[in-house]
């Protein structure tokens, strides 16, 4: 009796056992397909939406950029940024106005490690800047020790200076969600440093477009996207 009753015992024990492993090898088998599912390569293109809002709330400034990537492995990206600006500096002594266009191209890292069905990221890349633009100085001051003048006499003598370029380096840093099926949502920084630019004769490059102000003493410059864009498979890896 004390036999039958281990037999049966451990018939249970060992089927239920079986069925255990057979669930466990399904969802592991599952959880596998489904991370295959999501690794989808493909061109995302989107819109950095900073600039638009810029050109809405502030005066005197106008952009637009569009943004690409091509995932080119597990973590790795290529990257490119096309884009458009006019920036006018209006000040006590000074108005100027530079416009021009630019490009960025690069990579992205994706440092975080994604759970199944799940395509966010958090990354850090490094880009090569190049603009070409023309600066406009519309008036100016000249300072004067004349009392019966104000301190600096501001002089309206328009020039345009052409043909102006500029390249630099940039480290990239941001976040990337995916709201809904391949739409996606991004917050980057930016840190630039400027590698070489043709200045204007006897004035200076106040802003380039892409790089953004400039300042004195500074090779350096900061910047910041708000991006929405949308991936459009291409295959699955």
């Amino acid at each position: 009796m004390r036999l039958t009753l281990l037999f049966f015992i451990s018939l249970l024990f060992f089927g239920a056992a079986d069925g255990f492993a057979q669930d466990t090898t399904e969802v592991v088998q599952d959880s596998v397909g489904l991370q295959k599912r999501d690794n989808k390569y493909g061109l995302r293109v989107g819109l950095d939406l900073a600039k638009p809002l810029r050109t809405a709330l502030e005066d005197g400034y106008t952009g637009f950029e569009i943004t690409a990537d091509f995932r080119v492995s597990k973590r790795f990206y290529a990257a490119l940024e096309l884009g458009t600006e006019e920036k006018e500096r209006n000040e006590e002594n000074l108005n100027s106005i530079a416009r021009g266009s630019y490009f960025k191209i690069g990579a992205d890292f994706n440092a975080y490690d994604n759970w199944p069905g799940l395509n966010n990221s958090i990354f850090a890349g490094l880009r090569y800047g190049f603009a070409t633009f023309e600066q406009d100085l519309v008036s100016y001051g000249i300072y004067t020790t004349d009392q019966s003048l104000q301190e600096f006499e501001l002089r309206e003598n328009p020039q345009t200076f052409e043909g102006l370029n500029a390249s630099w380096v940039e480290l990239i840093v941001g976040v990337k969600t995916e709201l809904f099926n391949n739409l996606f949502l991004s917050l980057n920084v930016q840190l630039k440093s400027r590698v070489s630019e043709t200045k204007p004769e006897n004035f200076d490059n106040l802003y380039i477009p892409g790089f953004n102000r400039t300042y004195d003493e500074s090779n350096f410059g900061v910047g910041y996207g708000y991006t929405i864009s949308y991936l459009i498979p291409i295959f699955k890896r």
